[in-house]
């Protein structure tokens, strides 16, 4: 379960709906080292469903999986029916909701996320009809910002007038660094450079190393942190082990427990997302709260929270020499640092909170409760073996 779908969970329960999750997560020992794996946890006031994707884990098999959250919707809608099915991904868990909305005659609202717009449905002809359908006969259709609109709109044909733009959310008091200014307080030694999120090179891992070793070499001091798991952890450290770096310049933190995500941010000074794409950063907003100053990307899902000067700076995706020249910058000059930290801090607090997003996520609710659910699609997929993320189904 993510950390998004928590959050909604808790805002939706404390406007007192009813709500049920169905969560997927991998049971298997590959699972567990790259999503931390295991049973969703359980959200006070919520029925909390975990469902192991028994079909992913043996043979890449998603349409096994997406069957059994069928079943489940369909079997927790004798029991008390629901009013809305939410879907937090396109797929699959947004196909396995317009199947169960279809045989349920009940609405559906879809939240269209990173994957989805940049590789699902380039992958294979099975999952570019899913995604299609998706997005051709959800009652409501959730996306992250205007340039992810764009990219879907232009990779898959839909129609751009279907989507409702929906920014991602933090909780910014949990996130406070706890200073008057909210901002990070002065301390002894290098400034502290963190790198927290799915390590995997599609985040940019790899150049945001990279990128250090040019700092290093040039005699920028810093002290960096690369926080979190993902399938690029081995080659991430490998990578560190090549160029020379040692725990004292680059530390690898492992797995984060959520109650212990804040206290990451609050031992950093400089927040690096150095990502290729994105739905919505959540963690972009997360060090946003926290007063970080952020260095990142010109990619979907960024530039719709960002602007480069003003509440953060901005390269572009994969070029690591300029994104040293962007960590040198921040690092050395405190001024700078300052103003992008606290430009970002006032905006996260004024447009990001949770409070304001769930209302606009429950309006939506309310708009499409008494709708009914399209039905003129096949519920049929066609096969197409070749597909990339069955080898690989963690990538998906």
């Amino acid at each position: 379960m993510s950390v998004y779908a928590q959050n909604l969970l808790r805002e939706l329960s404390g406007a007192d709906h009813d709500v049920t999750m169905v969560s997927q997560y991998r049971g298997d020992a590959f699972g567990t080292r790259v999503y931390g794996g295991g049973p969703p946890p359980p959200v006070p006031g919520v029925t909390v469903i975990g469902l192991e994707q028994r079909g992913e884990q043996e043979s890449g098999d998603f349409e096994r999986d997406i069957d059994t959250m069928v079943e489940t919707i369909c079997a927790e809608h004798a029991k008390a029916p629901f009013d809305v099915l939410h879907a937090q991904y396109g797929y699959p868990t947004g196909w396995a909701v317009l199947l169960a909305a279809k045989k349920l005659g009940v609405p559906s609202v879809v939240s269209i996320q990173g994957g989805d717009g940049h590789w699902v449905g380039s992958c294979c002809e099975t999952h570019r009809v899913a995604m299609c359908a998706v997005l051709a006969h959800a009652n409501a259709l959730l996306i992250g910002g205007a340039s992810f609109v764009e990219e879907v709109c232009d990779r898959l044909g839909s129609d751009p007038a279907r989507f409702t733009i929906v920014p991602g959310a933090v909780d910014t008091a949990r996130f406070a660094q706890g200073t008057p200014d909210g901002l990070p307080a002065p301390h002894a030694g290098p400034i502290r450079i963190l790198y927290h999120g799915r390590v995997d090179r599609r985040k940019g891992v790899l150049d945001f190393i990279r990128a250090l070793a040019i700092l290093r070499e040039q005699g920028t001091p810093f002290a960096a942190t690369i926080s979190g798991i993902g399938p690029d952890v081995d080659p991430a450290k490998a990578l560190a082990d090549e160029l020379g770096f040692g725990p004292d310049r680059i530390a690898f933190t492992g797995y984060a427990e959520y109650d212990r995500v804040p206290e990451l941010y609050r031992a950093a000074d400089v927040f690096a997302s150095p990502t290729y794409a994105e739905g919505f950063s959540n963690t972009i907003l997360e060090a946003m709260a926290a007063g970080l100053a952020t260095v990142s990307c010109h990619a979907v899902g960024v530039s719709d929270c960002l602007r480069d000067g003003e509440n953060g700076l901005l390269v572009d995706p994969g070029d690591v020499p300029a994104q040293a020249a962007a960590l040198t910058r921040v690092v050395t000059d405190p001024d700078l640092r300052r103003h992008i930290a606290a430009a970002g801090l006032e905006e996260c607090r004024r447009v990001y909170s949770w409070g304001a997003v769930g209302r606009q996520i429950m309006g939506i609710y309310a708009g499409v409760r008494d709708a009914r659910p399209a039905t003129d699609f096949s519920d049929t997929l066609p096969v197409d073996p070749t597909c990339r993320f069955r080898a690989e189904p963690h990538l998906l």
